[in-house]
């Protein structure tokens, strides 16, 4: 039996959980500052702001697949703190860049790139902390905990984010943001726990570990499918989101204020549909609630462009396709990462989930940079056009699949099950498919 207190009077969960939270809603503050910054302080153009987020995103694609190996050789509590501190440093350059009168855009592409590495090394961290902090029987809790906090910074932060702008300029708020990450950092440090180094000798070469993992993702059908239907949509997602502030605050002309109103009513959508996931894959199935809202996910790139179109109605039609948009997110992820975490043996966990990390964030600066071509060949709507057709259709590797009309997702692969039979189940998948 634990000895353990309860989450709610556990001094280290405490501080962990506060730190967290603050640098969620500090994060969402970014989120909202830097683009209103390139866009209408900078005057950046469609290009420009395709590197940007190109500049944003790199990181998973460079570092994103040995992270976690690397990782599982640091204490993670320290590298959290180090991230932190980073990330804090690096925000806190642009408002000082800004106030001497001498910052450009390719400051931003330079503080994109370093936060994005310094995150990437973060979140990896994190995901694997709450097991060395607290015993197995808290874990579930935590996580709830977590993701609650972490849905509300998303539903709050943007539309404080908005009001904020109207009355202090995007520099300042980024000033705030890294006010958060370094109570973050200090919050961290407050906290006390057990890890300790893994053993050297338990550990193989790096090039080993990574292939080992990819040879799982991409030798079983079904993690196949899951993580092409994923990419693909990130890629046109990617494509659309990434000149949604051009749409907003030049071609549309709607303020910040608006803009964080319409991020923040969405994301309401994201919290009803991680409380909605359990009753929806019970009502319809799980493999068809992850075909279905893979292919509704479409719906919500589409208000992009449609709000173009009928501009009287522009801010409903983008807070509803924002709504919309958030809650399949939850659905389908809830979803197809419970079937991953099914699939796979715990020895390979982190491996596998770097292992989809890597191609379904990876692909993501790649279609920031294209976007800012398109949008500067073929202009913002046509792009937007192309990445709403792109989204649909990225549903079709799950759609057209045994996934479909699965009542439950698959559970073959148990926690006992050695390579052998690992491999023997993929190349079964992949010789019969189950109907």
């Amino acid at each position: 039996m634990s000895t353990s207190p309860p989450l709610l009077r556990n001094r280290n969960f405490l501080w962990f959980w506060t730190g967290e939270g603050v640098s969620q809603l500090g994060a969402q503050l970014t989120n909202l500052a830097i683009p209103v910054l390139a866009v209408s302080l900078l005057g950046a153009s469609e290009w420009q702001v395709g590197v940007l987020g190109a500049a944003q995103t790199a990181a998973f694609l460079i570092v994103g697949l040995p992270a976690g190996a690397w990782i599982d050789r640091m204490l993670k509590r320290r590298v959290m703190i180090v991230a932190d501190l980073v990330r804090a440093v690096v925000l806190a350059l642009i408002p000082i860049l800004w106030f001497a009168g001498v910052l450009d855009i390719w400051h931003l592409y330079v503080v994109g790139a370093v936060v994005g590495i310094a995150t990437v090394f973060f979140d990896v961290s994190y995901q694997s902390y709450i097991p060395v902090l607290l015993p197995g029987e808290q874990v579930g809790s935590a996580n709830s905990k977590l993701e609650a906090t972490s849905q509300i910074a998303r539903i709050g932060g943007p539309g404080l984010a908005g009001a904020l702008l109207v009355v202090v300029s995007a520099p300042v708020l980024l000033l705030a943001d890294g006010v958060s990450y370094l109570f973050s950092a200090f919050a961290l440090w407050r906290v006390r726990d057990t890890e300790v180094l893994s053993d050297p000798k338990d550990r193989q070469s790096l090039p080993k570990e990574i292939a080992e993992g990819l040879k799982f993702v991409f030798g079983h059908s079904l993690l196949r499918r899951i993580t092409a239907t994923t990419a693909v949509s990130n890629f046109f997602g990617m494509l659309a989101f990434t000149l949604e502030a051009i749409l907003i605050l030049r071609i549309l002309g709607l303020g910040p204020a608006a803009l964080g109103i319409i991020f923040g009513i969405g994301s309401v959508g994201g919290l009803l549909g991680a409380l909605a996931t359990p009753w929806l894959t019970k009502r319809i199935g799980e493999g068809t609630a992850v075909s279905l809202s893979a292919l509704a996910m479409g719906v919500g790139v589409l208000a992009l462009p449609l709000s173009a179109v009928f501009p009287v109605v522009a801010i409903p039609i983008l807070i509803v396709g924002s709504f919309i948009e958030s809650f399949l997110v939850l659905v389908y992820n809830i979803t197809q990462v419970t079937m991953r975490q099914r699939l796979t043996p715990p020895r390979l966990l982190g491996r596998m989930n770097a292992s989809i990390r890597f191609v379904v964030w990876g692909v993501m600066p790649i279609a920031a940079l294209l976007s800012g071509v398109l949008g500067e060949t073929l202009g913002v709507l046509p792009t937007m056009w192309i990445g709403t057709v792109g989204t649909f259709l990225a549903s079709a590797f799950v759609l057209f699949s045994p996934i479909t009309g699965m009542k439950t997702l698959p559970t073959e692969l148990i926690a006992s099950a050695d390579a052998e039979t690992i491999e023997q189940v993929a190349e079964d998948e992949l010789e019969a498919p189950k109907p």
